[in-house]
C-alpha cells in the first residue's frame, strides 16, 4: 500500500497537470478538476464514505486528460481515451501509485462521460459522474455553457423566442436551448441521493436565469 497521503498525491497530480495539461479550454482546466474533487468529497462523505478516496481523487484530476471538442464526431470517445492515457500515466509516470487501484480509476473515468453512455459499476464511478455533471449546473454551469458557445461560435439565445415556446429546441444553434435539451434533465439522472439533492438545487439557478433573461429581453 502506498504511504503517500491524499494531500501529497493531489499536489503531485496538480504539478503534473500544470506542466502537461492542455491550456486551450478553460472549462476543463485544473480549477474544474479541483471543483469536481471537492464535490466528490462532499458526496462521498454524505453517502457514508463508500468510495475509495484515492481512486476518486485520481479520477477527478485526470477524467478529462484527453480533450475532444464537443462538436467533434469522436466526442463520445473522449472518456475512453482519457481512461487509457491515465492508466499509462499511473503505470509509467507515477511509479508508486497502487497498482490495485488503477482499474477502478480507469472505469470511473470511462464511465463519467454523458456522451459515452457507460453504466457506472462502482461507487467511485457513480460519485465522479454525479460530481462532473454538477459542473454543468448552477452559476458555474451557466458560465461554462456560454463559454463553450463562444468557442463553437453559436448564438447565445433566440432573439424573440429564447425559451423555444413556439419553435423546436436547437442547442447547436442557441446556447440557452442546451438548458432544456440536456442540463435541466441532469438531476433525474444522478446516481446518488446526495447528488440528486445538490443537482436539484443547482438546476433551480438555471431556471431562475432563464426567467430573468426572458424578462430582460421581452419585458414579460
Amino acid at each position: 500500500m502506498s504511504s503517500i497521503s491524499l494531500q501529497q498525491w493531489e499536489a503531485l497530480f496538480i504539478q503534473y497537470l500544470t506542466q502537461h495539461a492542455p491550456t486551450n479550454d478553460a472549462s476543463h482546466n485544473i480549477s474544474h478538476f479541483t471543483r469536481v474533487w471537492n464535490t466528490c468529497c462532499t458526496i462521498n462523505e454524505a453517502e457514508g464514505h463508500k468510495a475509495d478516496a484515492l481512486i476518486l481523487l485520481t479520477a477527478s484530476y485526470f477524467h478529462d486528460l484527453v480533450s475532444v471538442p464537443k462538436n467533434s464526431p469522436d466526442r463520445n470517445k473522449a472518456s475512453l481515451l482519457s481512461a487509457e492515457k491515465t492508466e499509462q500515466l499511473l503505470t509509467h509516470h507515477f511509479a508508486h501509485y497502487p497498482a490495485d487501484k488503477i482499474a477502478g480509476v480507469k472505469h470511473a473515468i470511462h464511465a463519467h462521460s454523458f456522451s459515452a453512455a457507460i453504466a457506472t459499476e462502482t461507487y467511485e464511478a457513480a460519485i465522479l459522474q454525479d460530481a462532473d455533471r454538477m459542473e454543468a449546473l448552477g452559476a458555474i454551469g451557466i458560465a461554462r455553457t456560454f463559454y463553450t458557445a463562444g468557442m463553437l461560435h453559436t448564438q447565445m439565445f433566440h432573439p424573440t423566442d429564447p425559451l423555444a415556446q413556439h419553435r423546436p429546441l436547437n442547442d447547436t444553434t442557441y446556447a440557452l436551448d442546451h438548458f432544456q435539451v440536456k442540463l435541466l434533465q441532469l438531476p433525474g439522472k444522478m446516481n446518488t441521493a446526495t447528488g440528486k439533492q445538490l443537482a436539484t438545487q443547482l438546476a433551480a439557478v438555471l431556471t431562475q436565469f432563464m426567467q430573468q433573461l426572458v424578462q430582460e429581453t421581452t419585458g414579460v
